[in-house]
């Protein structure tokens, strides 16, 4: 189902996904992986056009722009008061027949195509303003997790569109230019089949401290990448050597708790780790090689360094959930080429400053 011009719904495996400003940053890189043919769990974007199309048929669009206007100058009570009342709008509000259908229609194939009623996916936010030069939008924007069953990825989808208008994305000031940050940015939500992992985690293809560009760095957990990426969980970390592959340095954290899908409840929460895992690495040799490996390739299809989450199987096999362009180093070497050399203090100092990730929320 379209608007007049554009899809509500495009799936990642379609060629048309490929580049398609519809699908956001996020998303669109997933449709990029998929089409280059690395290991991606399928899924569809609620596209941009399909956000504009549900503010504008709900009446919200206006109202939208207030917001976001009145929030600029307003002190914090007032941009949390804003950010409530109009997340409740949205959230409330009636999605247009024409859309909700292209949606359940769109996670009914997923369902059919991995033969379970009620697949548990996650639904994650892709908005345009997160590749802006100079801005870091990921981490200001919602992910949802083991979410099931047509009606709750809706409730979601709004949910995602409210983190629009959440106080984290209405008082973020990156060091862009006003005119970028000021646009009316859309947002793409992507459903995405969960992987049920025994590990997962993040990898670095430069080390994040040092900006080392021979070796892979590889942060991993038991259970779901939400305790790395949230930092609830401390990772195992293992360095890896980009041309012998060889692992030189390993930091093992035992692990207690790991996030998983609570059997009692359903939601995703801190679950224990079994005993017999919990001092062991997350990890084998095998799938830290295969994760180094995949790390050079997606490096070497990008052009650039790349912050890459990525989930192993219990059956061992290993998933691309996310890929982005490494931003840290990048705009540091950016920055040697038109300022003097800073001081080591300063040095350390910037290196604490850089945007950090949220936590996924849990359904309710």
């Amino acid at each position: 189902m379209t608007t007049t011009e554009t899809p509500f719904v495009l799936r990642i495996d379609d060629p048309a996904a490929v580049a398609s400003p519809l699908l956001g940053g996020k998303f669109g890189s997933l449709a990029e992986m998929t089409a280059a043919g690395f290991a991606v769990p399928p899924g569809f974007g609620v596209t941009t056009s399909a956000y504009r199309y549900f503010l504008a048929e709900s009446g919200l669009a206006d109202a939208a722009r207030a917001v976001r206007t009145e929030a600029r100058g307003a002190d914090l009570a007032r941009v949390q008061e804003l950010s409530a009342e109009f997340s409740a709008r949205i959230e409330d509000a009636t999605v247009p027949a024409a859309l909700e259908d292209a949606i359940r229609t769109s996670y009914a194939r997923l369902e059919e195509e991995a033969g379970s009623a009620g697949l548990p996916v996650a639904v994650r936010s892709s908005g345009e303003s997160e590749d802006l030069a100079g801005a870091s939008f990921a981490g200001q924007y919602d992910t949802f997790l083991w979410i099931r069953g047509a009606d709750d990825v809706l409730t979601h989808v709004r949910r995602c569109w409210a983190g629009m208008f959440g106080p984290a994305v209405l008082t973020y000031k990156p060091e862009a230019t006003a005119d970028a940050v000021l646009d009316d940015h859309g947002i793409c939500v992507g459903v995405q089949q969960m992987v049920e992992a025994r590990s997962a985690g993040v990898m670095f293809t430069l080390d994040p401290v040092t900006g080392d560009r021979s070796k892979v760095v590889v942060e991993g957990c038991w259970g779901l990448g939400e305790g790395v990426v949230g930092g609830g969980v401390t990772p195992s970390r293992f360095v890896v050597d980009k041309v012998t592959f060889e692992v030189v340095r390993r930091e093992l954290a035992p692990q207690e708790s790991a996030y998983g899908v609570d059997p009692a409840t359903g939601v995703v929460g801190l679950v224990p780790v079994a005993e017999d895992r919990r001092e062991l690495p997350c990890l084998t040799d095998e799938e830290i090689d295969e994760l180094a490996t995949l790390a050079k390739r997606i490096e070497r299809h990008r052009g650039a360094p790349q912050d890459i989450e990525w989930a192993v199987s219990e059956a061992g096999d290993v998933h691309v959930l996310q890929v982005r362009p490494e931003t840290v180093w990048a705009q540091r070497r950016a920055e040697q080429l038109v300022a003097a050399p800073k001081s080591a203090v300063g040095h350390v100092l910037a290196r604490f400053s850089g945007t950090g990730v949220a936590t996924g929320k849990r359904p309710s």
